[in-house]
């Protein structure tokens, strides 16, 4: 298993589905990727799931800063390299953090990890 934390923009608002056990939040959030002439960006395809994704689903608007946390795989779609996150953590900033003129919003932390007992293994 690859874990990955990233930080960058919802690309289009978040698209709620229903699954045949569950439910599933989709987007795509874009990372700033170098510097200058050489900077880009980098998409990844994030997907959270169950009570998490009916939480965040009126919330993940285009524009949105995210801090995400989670299980990375890769696949290629013609030609091009595919990055994919089932998230397992997620954090929002308020609109102003994310270039927005509208007034701050409250900040919203969600972490799905109840495997850990609190302890840290180091």
């Amino acid at each position: 298993m690859q874990l990955i934390t990233i930080s960058g923009n919802v690309g289009k608002d978040a698209e709620l589905r229903d699954t045949r056990d569950s439910k599933v939040l989709s987007f795509n959030v874009g990372v700033k990727n170098g510097f200058g002439r050489d900077a880009g960006s980098v998409w990844y395809r994030c997907s959270l799931w169950g009570k998490a994704a009916e939480v965040f689903a009126g919330s993940l608007k285009k524009g949105t800063k995210v801090f995400i946390s989670g299980e990375l795989t890769h696949d290629e779609y013609e030609g091009k390299p595919q990055f994919n996150v089932r998230v397992g953590s997620i954090d929002t900033a308020p609109r102003s953090e994310a270039g927005a003129i509208s007034a701050p919003s409250q900040n919203q932390h969600t972490t799905f990890d109840d495997d850990l007992e609190g302890s840290v293994p180091f």
